[in-house]
């Protein structure tokens, strides 16, 4: 029996701001579960047309799927939330690209017929919840060469990406970083960055309640001399910074997925339909040119190439990866049209959850731009891979070929 698969469309995304992991952050005594619920709940007060019965499903990403991320979080928080209780839920985990693959999962099932209208996002609480908290890595990675050492600490393999390509300097990097900074700045400053944010509730023993309504780890005023004395703490001499790589973050993301004609029957938005996506393996010393491979990949099944692509958010895990992408694809470091508000190194990296922010500042950012028709989301995933979604802008105003 033939089965058309159905396009499928990125209603609505947003996100807590981000906080500094640790006992300081704004989310120090706050729960991992209860951002994810703020999340869903405010996706559910600004798409007022959807029944809540509709939602056919919640996926929900954490990496370190323990204590306040764990208990089959998108079952829980979708009860937590309000959702009926006839609206299931499942727990993902691919490290960085969670929320990524939360999306791409569900989404492969609207296409197929399987669900109408699904939530997509993740959260990672650095400060509860360390990366790596309770992994027990089996010895034979080691012991039996599979993988070496370095594989396993994410700085040390953008050390050695630094090895492999010595052309992306250390100043290279901090350069990105600064812009990366000044990108961001100027985008909240531009009313860009802020409309997706969901105001959170903190708590604290000490000071009591407050309200977390903007990112706490962007550094504005950061400068490349200031960046270029700070310490290497993966390697003597090296060239990873806090500086010039993501910091430990707080956050949740989450987004409304549904098909096409699904959302215009509830009268719901589109802001961006899906084109296709690829995930692909690399050694996992060097798992900052996942993205490079995966990107690739999903060129090509969607019959692509990277000129068309007019808008590209990456994930700023480390400005090295980064760079490496664009090396690889013939793009400078300052193209415009990659991350104009920023990325990471600014705004924070909350692991799990990124994945659904790159795409939500995507969509928002192809409400602005008609004369750009397709859009890149691709991220370097942990223990060597890379993940890359491409989307097309419904607001585009050019012809068709």
């Amino acid at each position: 029996m033939s089965r058309p698969l159905r396009e499928v469309v990125f209603v609505d995304g947003v996100r807590t701001p981000f906080g500094k992991a640790g006992p300081t952050g704004i989310y120090a005594e706050t729960r991992a579960d209860d951002l994810v619920v703020r999340c869903i709940r405010e996706l559910l007060r600004r798409n007022p047309s959807l029944p809540p019965d509709r939602v056919d499903e919640v996926a929900i990403a954490a990496t370190t799927q323990i204590g306040d991320q764990g208990l089959t979080l998108g079952r829980t928080a979708a009860l937590l939330a309000g959702l009926p209780r006839s609206v299931p839920g499942f727990a993902i985990d691919r490290m960085c690209a969670g929320a990524m693959t939360a999306v791409t999962t569900t989404a492969s099932g609207i296409a197929f017929g399987a669900y109408d209208v699904a939530i997509a996002g993740g959260v990672e609480h650095m400060g509860h919840h360390p990366m790596g908290e309770g992994v027990d890595p089996n010895p034979r990675f080691v012991s039996e060469k599979i993988v070496g050492s370095s594989a396993l600490v994410m700085g040390s393999t953008a050390e050695n990406l630094h090895d492999r390509f010595p052309h992306l300097t250390k100043d290279r990097a901090d350069a990105f970083a600064v812009a990366s900074q000044q990108k961001y700045a100027a985008a909240v400053a531009g009313g860009h960055i802020g409309p997706e944010l969901v105001p959170v509730a903190t708590r604290s023993a000490e000071a009591g309640w407050g309200l977390a309504t903007v990112d706490e780890p962007p550094r504005p005023g950061t400068t490349r001399e200031a960046l270029a004395t700070l310490r290497t703490p993966f390697r003597p001499h090296g060239h990873v910074t806090a500086g010039n790589a993501a910091g430990l973050n707080d956050g949740a993301t989450g987004c409304l997925l549904a098909a096409e004609e699904v959302a215009e029957e509830l009268g719901l938005s589109v802001g961006m339909r899906l084109v296709g996506f690829g995930f692909a393996g690399v050694e996992p010393e060097v798992m900052g040119v996942g993205p490079i491979p995966s990107t690739e990949k999903a060129l090509a099944r969607t019959g692509l190439s990277i000129a068309d692509i007019g808008l590209f958010e990456l994930n700023e895990a480390f400005a090295v990866q980064v760079l490496a992408f664009l090396d690889h694809f013939g793009i400078a470091d300052d193209d415009e049209r990659v991350n104009p508000w920023g990325g990471a190194i600014a705004v924070g990296h909350p692991l799990a959850s990124s994945g659904v922010r790159l795409m939500t500042q995507l969509s928002r950012q192809f409400a602005q731009r008609p004369d750009v028709r397709y859009g890149l989301t691709a991220m370097c995933i942990g223990i060597g891979m890379g993940g890359t979604v491409i989307w097309e802008n419904p607001n585009w105003d050019g012809e068709l070929a």
